[in-house]
């Protein structure tokens, strides 16, 4: 027997709809060079719907891909919706990218148009006669002089395609299954895997995202994610927001540590959300003078594991930090941390280990970890495997790559390439990704605890752990140390000691360096294989 429920379709336009329509005077505030500009969303809705017009006459049809080359502003929220109510498939492009990389991206996506900021031009320029399938280009913001001059397409401005288009689009009846978005992964090997996300995906993303269990998006928050809006969807916030009417804080263009406490501080801020390299900034900021955060009630850090240190700064300033896992093969949510209300009562440390853990999968995430027999390991904190994840908005494929189907189990779940385990309540805690773990003599070490535990001590700013060859072990780990600018000087010596109870001794670093900055992706996470090729030759230094 079947339910006699309505065939109602999941898509985007919903979401758009129903912003305009109960929340027409609420606000997205963007940051510019005189301060901040706003819109609402009654304007942001007539401006979609023009954008849509003008993509149409263009030549966008539905299932063409629209790319953008951009920062977190209103006009990219405008296409977040444009593109895909009019059923073509956004596609946001990481430009911190190498430039093989988005020539690569942008040609297997096969995009027709792109909308670039008039700040990423001069990465766009060298590469125009490079993108085979990209018809037309459109410019956001003020675009610079000679704008007809560039190669490659013909160039568009943004408000004066705006101001040609009718002020309402005729958006079709979409299937929730069609595609919306589409997000490349930054490879570490081979060429970024696309993945290609549905309208029911999204929706399904947003609801469960705005859940208070999850990340507690409600129409009363003040939403700044920090988190680029070319990095899978800035974590879906951009819908989310935009569903239950909350106002967006946009940072745009390269936003300074101290830009992002100003922002907090005068559009009083309730949720933000960004990487742990961004929150540490904003630390130093914090710690360096009065500033006025009392608004900011939680912050969602994810991308790579937040240090206990870090969330215990911010807790000691009256701010939650929520730790959050996930990837861009989840759409991306996964896990969120949140103390489960009987563990209230738990020790300081037992807590404390819930609190930095991963957290609790997602409503609608499944998550187990396997052996290399793929069998399940036990939910006992302590047997290590491989995650796995299933879910309505994790990926079944990768666009046009037949090669990744090791990349899934037999019987359908995403592998993550997540070593980890999971304890008797549900918590995840990630051990590290296959490729950074070391193995040393047979026996496996975490990079990240031993990251997280050096970040505990008051003069490092940053540390990266990673595997250098030796002769008797396999593998030894190699700690390399940002120090503190606004600290006194630490030695390798003291760090070892640090770290000497925390660890058994066949843990401890052979080495640590220090350098003046660890390097980044185009995601802000440190970038371990530009750190592994730098040192593979470094000579070997036991601790006594």
């Amino acid at each position: 027997m079947r339910g006699l429920m309505m065939d109602y379709q999941l898509t985007l336009r919903h979401i758009l709809e129903r912003a305009n329509r109960l929340f027409p005077a609420k606000h997205v505030v963007t940051r510019d060079r005189d301060g901040v500009c706003r819109g609402s969303y009654a304007e942001l809705f007539g401006r979609v719907h023009r954008l849509a017009g003008a993509l149409d006459a263009l030549g966008v049809r539905r299932g063409d891909r629209v790319a953008s080359l951009a920062w977190n502003h209103q006009r990219h929220l405008e296409l977040y919706f444009a593109a895909p109510c009019m059923g073509a498939v956004l596609h946001t492009i990481n430009f911190r990218l190498f430039a093989d990389q988005i020539v690569y991206i942008a040609n297997h996506a096969e995009d027709k148009v792109i909308l670039i900021d008039p700040s990423v031009l001069p990465i766009y320029e060298p590469l125009a006669d490079q993108l085979r399938t990209v018809e037309h280009v459109i410019v956001m913001g003020e675009p610079p002089s000679g704008l007809g001059s560039l190669g490659g397409p013909p160039v568009h401005r943004y408000e004066d395609l705006l101001a040609a288009a009718p002020a309402k689009y005729p958006f079709p009846d979409l299937d929730e299954g069609e595609a919306a978005a589409m997000c490349y992964t930054s490879a570490t090997t081979g060429h970024p895997k696309g993945l290609v996300y549905s309208h029911r995906a999204l929706v399904l993303h947003s609801i469960v995202e705005a859940m208070v269990d999850v990340v507690a998006v409600c129409e009363r928050d003040v939403v700044m994610p920090v988190v680029p809006m070319f990095h899978v969807n800035s974590w879906g916030l951009p819908f989310t927001a935009t569903m239950v009417g909350a106002t967006q804080v946009l940072p745009n263009a390269a936003p300074t540590p101290t830009d992002l406490v100003r922002l907090i501080e005068t559009q009083r801020v309730t949720l933000a959300a960004g990487v742990p390299t961004v929150w540490f900034g904003v630390l130093s900021v914090l710690q360096q003078g009065r500033h006025d955060i009392s608004s900011l009630k939680r912050i969602l850090c994810g991308g790579s594991a937040a240090p206990a240190a870090l969330i215990q700064a911010y807790e000691r300033l009256g701010v939650e930090m929520w730790h959050a896992w996930g990837m861009t093969e989840m759409s991306p949510l996964g896990t969120v941390t949140h103390l489960k209300s009987y563990l209230d009562d738990r020790p300081p440390d037992e807590r404390a280990g819930y609190i930095t853990s991963q957290g609790l999968p997602s409503a609608f995430v499944d998550m187990k970890v396997i052996d290399e027999q793929g069998q399940d390991v036990a939910w006992d904190g302590n047997a290590m495997g491989e995650l796995v994840v299933r879910g309505p908005w994790v990926a079944a494929s990768y666009y046009r790559d037949p090669t990744s189907a090791d990349r899934f189990t037999d019987d359908g779940w995403f592998r993550t390439g997540d070593v980890a385990t999971l304890d008797s309540e549900g918590y995840l805690h990630i051990a590290d990704r296959t490729k950074d773990l070391i193995k040393s003599g047979g026996e496996w070490i975490s990079s990240v605890d031993l990251e997280n535990a050096l970040m505990a001590h008051p003069c490092v700013a940053e540390a990266a752990v990673v595997a250098i060859a030796d002769e008797k072990w396999g593998e030894r780990p190699l700690a390399c140390v940002v120090r503190r600018t606004d600290s006194e000087a630490v030695s390798r010596d003291d760090l070892l000691e640090f770290l000497r109870p925390r660890f058994a001794s066949w843990w401890l670093p052979d080495d640590i360096v220090f350098i003046e900055e660890l390097p980044k992706t185009g995601v802000g996470k440190f970038d371990k294989k530009v750190l592994r090729e730098q040192f593979k030759d470094h000579a070997r230094s036991s601790p006594s």
